[in-house]
Formats: structure tokens, C-alpha cells, sequence
């Protein structure tokens, strides 16, 4: 039986978390959580992330319909990019929007973040694309989001900001701050002339680590279906038009259609990966 206040409880947590590391400002942002197929916990609109408690949170139906929620709370404006999220990855039980200062910056700037200059990001997040901009609170966010479901395990928000979602809220969260970190240390790596990424092969042992180790989650682990090359990584920096690529409906021996249930590989766990891979990059 899901206790709802605790799950609750922990939505205010990673409110607090991601205002305090200045992935929001004022009242931006939303957090939802599924506790059943037609139940999903969110939070309000209008309200500062930093400062919720749990009779702030709402619940709602798979169609953002009200379920309960207490005076003066209505769920967040931005439900309906949610809801298209949990219809289309059933695998998924959190999402996080945010708007992280650098990862926002690329968006805004129209990059999307695809160069593999670190372990971890390409073992635990992949490629994150550049969804193309809609109104917010309209159905133009979710439709222009839907292509890149099926591929990819957070996505930046053109002139908006950034959505990473996973097995439950805490790997959601974890999305988000491993994709903002990637983000800074890309631009960073930039000024100081520019990162030397990881070359082909190594690219293709570290994706061989994620599959062996079972990560959870979906993206290109083998070919970029915008560019033809070996894997997502190597796309130019302009990872594209997903839908609208021969052969979209097919698995391409990559983990795009696991459905591992291995949701709780942790940090401790993905650093060792990592150990090893630049042990093997090494040798």
C-alpha cells in the first residue's frame, strides 16, 4: 500500500532541493509522482518550490482532472506535459520539470547536449535533446515532446527549460541534476577552448557497461536516427526530427524498449561502472 503522505512529503524534499540549487526561481517549476494507473500526486501552480509542504500537493486523474486538492491549491498549469510522459512511458513514476541556469542556457541558445565528454552522462543520461517550443500550459509542449519518449530519459525545453523523468522521483531528480551539471560543465569545458570528447569506440564501451549492467531508462545506445552515424553521440550536436526517421517503430538493438525493472542501481553502483570503463579507456 503506497503511503501518500510520505510520497508527499518527499515531493516538498525535492522541491526544496531543486529551488535551493537554483534550478527554479519565484514559483517556477512542477513535480508529479504516479501511485496508481489513474492517480498521479502534483504540485500546485502558483506556489514557490522551495517552500511547499504536503497539504500543498495535489492529486489528479491521467487526465489532469482535480482528484483532491485543499482550498486554494489547484495542480500546476504544466499537468498536461506530465500526463503525455506517464501515457507514453508506462516504465516511467516521476517527472521533473525544471529550469536549471545552464542546461536552460542551451535551450535557450538552441544546443542540444550530445557531446560525450563524460562517463557518467553517457552511462546514466545520454543524450538530451532540444524539444521544440510550445505555449506553456498548452498542448503544445506535450505534442512537441511525445517524439522524443520513446527514446530518451529527459529532454531540454526550447526557450523554456528542461524534463528528465524515471522510475520513481528521487531517479527523476537525479536526472535533472546530473543533465544541469553535464550542461555547466560542457559550457565551461567550451571557454576554456572547447572538450575533447570520447572517440567512437570508447563511446561504444560505455554503452556496452549500460547494458550489462541493466540500466533503467531508454535512449540511443547504437545509431543516431537523425544523422546516421555510429550512436547518438556522434549526431553533430543536432539530434532532430526523431518522428519523421525511417524506421522509428524499430528497435535498433540498442535498450531503447527495455523494460528492466532494475530501478534502484545507485550512485555507489554507477561510479564503479564508471571506475572501470576509464580503467579499460586507459589500458
Amino acid at each position: 500500500m503506497i503511503n501518500e503522505m510520505e510520497i508527499k512529503k518527499q515531493i516538498c524534499e525535492i522541491g526544496k532541493r531543486i529551488y535551493n540549487r537554483n534550478m527554479v526561481a519565484a514559483n517556477d517549476g512542477n513535480i508529479s509522482v504516479k501511485i496508481s494507473d489513474n492517480e498521479f500526486l502534483c504540485t500546485p501552480t502558483g506556489v514557490s518550490k522551495g517552500f511547499m509542504t504536503p497539504e500543498y500537493i495535489c492529486k489528479v486523474d491521467r487526465d489532469g482532472n482535480v482528484i483532491q486538492a485543499n482550498k486554494g491549491f489547484k495542480p500546476s498549469s504544466e499537468i498536461k506535459m506530465h500526463m503525455r510522459v506517464y501515457q507514453k512511458r508506462p516504465d516511467v513514476g516521476a517527472v521533473v520539470h525544471a529550469h536549471p541556469t545552464f542546461a536552460t542556457a542551451f535551450a535557450i541558445a538552441g544546443i542540444p547536449l550530445t557531446q560525450p565528454i563524460m562517463p557518467e552522462a553517457v552511462i546514466s543520461l545520454g543524450c538530451v535533446p532540444i524539444a521544440e517550443y510550445g505555449t506553456p500550459s498548452t498542448m503544445e509542449i506535450p505534442d512537441n515532446l511525445e517524439k522524443y519518449l520513446p527514446y530518451f530519459d529527459a529532454v531540454l525545453l526550447e526557450n523554456h527549460g528542461a524534463l528528465s523523468w524515471s522510475t520513481d522521483l528521487l531517479a527523476a531528480y537525479h536526472k535533472m541534476e546530473s543533465l544541469e551539471f553535464y550542461a555547466e560543465l560542457l559550457y565551461k569545458s567550451k571557454m576554456l577552448g572547447g572538450p575533447k570528447e570520447f572517440d567512437k569506440e570508447n563511446i561504444k564501451k560505455l554503452y556496452e557497461i549500460r547494458r550489462k549492467f541493466g540500466m533503467p531508462g531508454k535512449h540511443p545506445a547504437n545509431v543516431c536516427l537523425n544523422k546516421g552515424e555510429d550512436n547518438c553521440h556522434n549526431c553533430g550536436g543536432s539530434c532532430g526530427d526523431y518522428a519523421n526517421m525511417p524506421g522509428y517503430e524499430y528497435n535498433f538493438g540498442c535498450d531503447c524498449n527495455s523494460t528492466s525493472s532494475n530501478s534502484n542501481i545507485d550512485e555507489a553502483a554507477i561510479a564503479e561502472i564508471v571506475k572501470r570503463v576509464i580503467s579499460q579507456m586507459k589500458n
